[in-house]
């Protein structure tokens, strides 16, 4: 498809000017020592969300002082009197001056630069400056996401990060694409990475997610950055935070919106009349026209069945905070009517954040995605009129379509956009998919008295999952005997979901050189999913549609193998130290031990360890080349495992058979078609991983050479 887009942007916020008034005094002479008084100022930098920022440049404007801020963002700098500036810059920040005047207190609110975000990277349970990580991170904000408007994350990744494949397995609208890190390393287990919203591992699509609420996305893809996640980022991981509020900021609204039209860019190359002739007499079959074929005719079945599709996107926010905390609220409205008529995607999200000081120890927060999609026209596809021949008249003499058409294979039910139209505005048929979806993550923070650098935090995440589908095809629709019975059917599913982590984080910096950062973590998640259909025919009117199957005619249907239930839940510790000396050396390790429901007993525990070191030689006083303005190199080593089978695949399973005993009697039998195994454990891979990373020419040109190998033991495989 080809897309034409128009897109604009509305933002409004409060504003006021001021008048200043500035008097010059010239001094009618200047002795030859000027004597300064120096008035001590102190105050704190936090960032967005009202975190202390620790190493934050403090400079007195035009002179040499300066200091930086401790581990809370505190700082105490002595400054001459009168209109003294300071300047206040932490790399992923925008730096800003502020003066002093007669204050003695300045706090300072920094907010991330859009440029330079892409220094600070989110590695998982916190953030590095990017001189400092040492496994393999990519990191892409959320304004770059959306240079070009998608409908989800996945297209909007799409060629914009090294290793990561994605591909198109579906056109339909709504539908997300593969991703795949570094490749796929199971042969039949799960191979899709870890998707972690606001820090709590995520369980839904993608689709779910407004790309226009994300503020940015790191993608983890060796061991050594992944092992802390555990068994989940097995596949690699990808991070996403959303848009929060900013502090002292006053109400902001914004609106973005988008419109444009998609067309087929390029039909599937088939066969023109006179070529499909040619090959039947070649290949010496269908020597005789159906009723509707004769020879002469060229017939573009595409040309009646594709339409100019259309697509729209509206979103409108409120964002701002006080000096103890900061909100943002938005809602989304997405809509994109495919080519094929009748299919379309509609998307209503909602998004909200909090995050508030309590006292000078505790904060709490949230944030909250929740949207309501509607799916339809999932029943159609290409395959019939790519298969229709092209020298088909399927016009009558009075210029109406014909109902149906014959060709030398047999007949076939025409398709073209009127005829589909005509069926969707009388509800003759209908395939649409109704979903509910709310991701929530709460968390709350304590800074431990008396030691500095040390707090403890707990997230808890509640995400809650509805599907509910329904499809109805009328007496005759898409069949060739106009009596053949209508069917109709639904179906239901629910997933259930809870993560629970508990985290002790110690982060300080020792004179000036050392820095430490120690994080504990215990967490325990659960699923639940169910899933439910039914199927009847015969309906007794067109205007029940799917909704009362009860009263159905024909035959109603509850398959076995439509009906699902599966519990499954996760256990696990980690632990992780990261320490950086003079931020030229660096090390990470990592160790965590996870345990499964879904494995056997006695094989539930895994326990793995990664590591990985870093040297910034371009920090290094010997390296003197102008042109480079970074360069690192980098290596690691971990193993990550994985446990992406189905629930209950250690128990052996029994299926039902239903079979008759002449006219009159039947029965359901059972079979075995799974035998259990005791043994089945984790599936696990070795990670190692080099790279060097460089920027060069004023940071006008940075990139990342790497080479890794992994090896995959145990494999997960159905046998038989």
């Amino acid at each position: 498809m080809k897309n034409a887009i128009l897109r604009f942007y509305v933002i409004a916020s409060s504003w006021h000017v001021k008048k200043v008034c500035t008097i010059f005094i010239l001094p009618l002479f200047v002795l030859p020592i000027i004597v300064q008084a120096q008035s001590p100022v102190k105050g704190k930098v936090v960032d967005e969300t009202g975190a202390g920022l620790p190493g934050v440049s403090v400079m007195v404007k035009g002179s040499t002082s300066g200091t930086i801020t401790d581990v809370n963002g505190n700082y105490t700098i002595n400054v001459p009197s009168g209109d003294a500036v300071l300047v206040f810059s932490f790399i992923g920040y925008t730096a800003k001056e502020v003066s002093v005047g007669s204050q003695t207190t300045v706090n300072v609110n920094l907010s991330s630069n859009a440029e330079s975000l892409e220094q600070v990277v989110v590695i998982g349970y916190g953030t590095q400056r990017r001189e400092a990580v040492t496994g393999s991170v990519a990191s892409i904000n959320g304004e770059k996401l959306n240079e070009v408007p998608s409908a989800n994350l996945s297209q909007a990744l799409q060629g914009r990060v090294a290793g990561v494949d994605i591909a198109q397995t579906s056109t339909r609208p709504g539908a997300t694409m593969q991703i795949r890190i570094r490749g796929s390393r199971s042969l039949t287990a799960d191979n899709n990475p870890l998707i972690v919203l606001d820090g709590i591992p995520f369980t839904g699509s993608i689709a779910d997610i407004n790309p226009n609420d994300i503020k940015s996305v790191a993608v983890l893809k060796d061991a050594s950055a992944t092992a802390i996640y555990g068994s989940r980022g097995a596949n690699g991981v990808i991070l996403i935070s959303t848009n929060r509020g900013l502090r002292n900021q006053k109400p902001r609204v914004s609106y973005n919106a988008y419109a444009g039209a998609q067309e087929v860019f390029a039909k599937f190359p088939m066969m023109n009349g006179e070529e499909f002739t040619a090959l039947r007499k070649e290949a010496n079959l269908y020597q005789t026209n159906g009723a509707d074929e004769e020879e002469g005719i060229n017939t573009d079945w595409q040309d009646s069945y594709f339409q100019t599709g259309a697509v729209t996107s509206h979103d409108v926010g409120v964002a701002g905070g006080t000096d103890q905390g900061n909100y943002n609220f938005g809602l989304g409205y997405y809509k994109n009517q495919a080519v094929i008529p009748t299919q379309q995607y509609t998307r209503y999200s909602f998004k909200a954040s909090m995050d508030q000081d309590i006292g000078k120890h505790f904060r709490i927060g949230f944030s909250s995605n929740s949207n309501y999609s509607l799916s339809e026209g999932n029943q159609l596809g290409t395959f019939g009129i790519l298969a229709a021949s092209p020298i088909i008249n399927p016009y009558n003499e009075d210029g109406t379509t014909k109902r149906v058409v014959n060709s030398a294979s047999g007949d076939s039910f025409v398709l073209t956009e009127n005829v589909l139209k005509d069926l969707d505005d009388r509800g003759l048929w209908l395939n649409e998919t109704r979903a509910f979806a709310t991701y929530n993550a709460f968390y709350g923070e304590v800074k431990i008295p008396g030691i500095e650098g040390l707090k403890f935090r707990t997230n808890l995440g509640l995400d809650f999952i509805h599907n509910n589908g329904g499809n109805f095809t009328g007496e005759g629709v898409n069949a060739v005997n106009e009596t053949t019975e209508s069917t109709a059917g639904i179906s239901n599913a629910q997933t259930y979901h809870w993560t629970s982590e508990n985290l002790l984080t110690y982060d300080r910096t020792f004179a000036d050189k050392h820095s430490l950062n120690v994080v504990a973590l215990y967490s325990a998640e659960q699923n639940k999913y169910n899933r439910s259909s039914l199927s009847a025919r015969d309906i007794p009117a067109e205007s029940f549609q799917f909704y009362n199957l009860g009263q159905a005619a024909g035959e109603i249907t509850v398959n076995p193998a439509n009906q699902d239930y599966q519990l499954w839940g996760l256990m696990s510790w980690m632990g992780r130290v990261m320490y950086a000396y003079d931020n030229r050396y660096l090390l990470s390790a990592t160790l965590r031990s996870d345990a499964s429901s879904r494995l056997a007993p006695g094989h539930k525990w895994h326990t793995y360890p990664a590591i990985s070191v870093g040297w910034n030689i371009s920090n290094e006083s010997f390296f003197k080349v102008p042109a480079i303005n970074m360069l690192k190199l980098r290596a690691g080593f971990g193993q990550t495992s994985n446990q992406a089978i189905l629930p209950y695949a250690t128990l052996g399973r029994l299926s039902t058979r239903p079979y008759n005993f002449g006219e009159n009697e039947y029965a359901t039998g059972y079979y075995v078609s799974a035998l259990p195994n005791p043994e089945l454990g984790w599936e696990y891979s070795k990670t190692t991983n080099l790279g060097l990373d460089f920027a060069l020419l004023n940071n006008r040109l940075s990139g990342t050479v790497e080479y890794y190998v992994t090896n995959t033991k145990d494999i997960l495989l159905n046998v038989g």
